[in-house]
């Protein structure tokens, strides 16, 4: 979700920011404190190749948290800028480690015979296994579509990994021994992975334990247009949880929530509502093909909720301007669904893409609520049917041009589609000068 924050929430991303970057560098510095001999003896080149290992390790122990789902942090953010942040900074902590050793070999080229594994001192061993580790690791996240592995096995897979590379980068950097030689930085070091650890057991044993406690039961699964289905969820022994409306939940559903197989998945219903909780969800893949063959009385697991794609950020703004393709219009269902129960008097547009009439979802609902709200519904189809007088086409900056408002920072605009579309939409709305702190989009997925 690429959303630019107000000036409160922007202070804090500013803070995050910056404990990131002291938590990558400040061991670092700390390592220079009392250091064997001096820089010299070494060798620049020598010294900058090890300062780029210990860096690029420091991140990769960071990226446990940022992949921890810590509310704090997210509501900054949004947790799939955090998210596309992990996977960006995870290869130019690779790159880092890599260039490590490629700096050794060049200047010191008699340390390549360290590569031979069979007769390599261990810290060389540990160095060459966790090297192998972060790129497998690697590989099997960018390509793991086209490597056809399933999700739920490439999570356990990734975590796996991860804990293997940092383990072994830590070990070999306390086997060279040569910036780990006093014992209070070994513990720093140390310290640093026990956290990382921390928080993978927290997110893989203690949210699940927790996530146990508070069970949901399906209590219906109801067909929409466009081979879609509205999976409706009730509490089962526990209050359950209100949302801002637009936000999203993770399901883990029939099975326990220690297992990876949970889905993140936006909310349809209204945010006040703790009582039943709605998710409106298009057949796309092979878990969401299943999803109208799940029986009443079935047991789910929510972790949630998460996002800042919501109007309840922005209650000064005059109006909002929500722009939709295909599923992308559930977090706006969510939206005025709450708007209409609180009585919103604020102007609401929404444009609504699909390819054809039938596979617009909600759309009886959506009209109920020009009743209740001031709300305008521009409809496009990308392939009308005959007789069909509405728009049609794309939603480009012509089309866009003729609906939003002559004065374009007095609105808030949302745009939830799929990636070709948000691009184009977003290029029109700058072209006809919307300000970028204006402008919020989610994305369908974030794994």
């Amino acid at each position: 979700m690429k959303t630019i924050l107000t000036h409160s929430p922007i202070a804090i991303a500013i803070f995050w920011i910056s404990v990131y970057l002291g938590l990558t560098l400040v061991p670092l510095l700390v390592l220079l404190l009392y250091p064997p001999m001096s820089i010299e003896a070494r060798g620049f080149w020598v010294e900058f190749s090890v300062a780029l290992g210990f860096v690029g390790l420091a991140m990769m122990a960071l990226q446990f948290a940022l992949t921890a789902r810590i509310n704090r942090v997210e509501a900054s953010y949004g947790i799939d800028i955090i998210l596309q942040f992990h996977r960006y900074i995870s290869i130019v902590a690779v790159l880092f480690i890599l260039v490590h050793p490629a700096i050794l070999f060049i200047n010191q080229p008699e340390t390549v015979a360290l590569l031979n594994f069979p007769e390599a001192p261990w810290r060389a061993r540990f160095a060459v296994m966790g090297t192998l580790a972060l790129v497998a690791l690697i590989i099997t996240s960018i390509w793991r579509t086209r490597l056809k592995i399933p999700y739920e096995a490439w999570r356990t897979l990734h975590g796996l990994l991860a804990v293997l590379a940092l383990g072994l980068g830590l070990a070999h950097a306390i086997g060279v021994g040569y910036y780990l030689s006093l014992f209070w930085k070994t513990v720093l070091w140390g310290a640093i992975a026990l956290a990382a650890l921390w928080l993978l057991v927290y997110v893989r044993l203690v949210k699940p334990w927790m996530m146990l406690k508070k069970p949901y039961l399906v209590e219906a699964v109801e067909s929409q247009r466009g081979d879609s289905w509205t999976l409706a969820l009730r509490p089962h022994g526990h209050n359950g949880f209100t949302f801002q409306p637009g936000q999203f939940a993770w399901i883990t559903l029939d099975v326990s929530p220690f297992h990876m197989r949970e889905h993140p998945f936006s909310m349809s219903s209204s945010g006040s509502q703790s009582d039943r909780i709605e998710f409106t969800i298009k057949a796309l893949g092979d878990f969401t093909r299943e999803i109208k063959h799940v029986p009443p009385g079935t047991r789910a697991y929510l972790d949630g909720p998460y996002g800042v794609f919501t109007s309840d950020r922005y209650p000064d703004t005059a109006g909002f301007v929500f722009i939709a393709g295909g599923i992308g219009i559930t977090p706006f269902m969510s939206i005025l669904t709450t708007h209409a129960e609180r009585g919103d008097d604020r102007p609401h547009l929404l444009i609504y893409a699909g390819d054809r009439w039938n596979d617009l979802i909600f759309r009886e609902e959506l009209e109920a609520l020009r009743d209740k709200l001031d709300l305008q519904i521009v409809f496009v189809l990308r392939h009308p049917h005959e007789g069909w007088t509405g728009e049609s086409g794309y939603v480009d900056k012509a089309l866009l041009e003729r609906y939003i408002p002559h004065y374009r920072g007095s609105r808030q605009y949302f745009i939830c589609a799929s990636p070709r579309m948000m691009d184009a939409v977003e290029a029109g709305l700058h072209h006809l000068q919307v300000p970028p702190t204006h402008i919020h989009m989610e994305h369908f997925n974030l794994v």
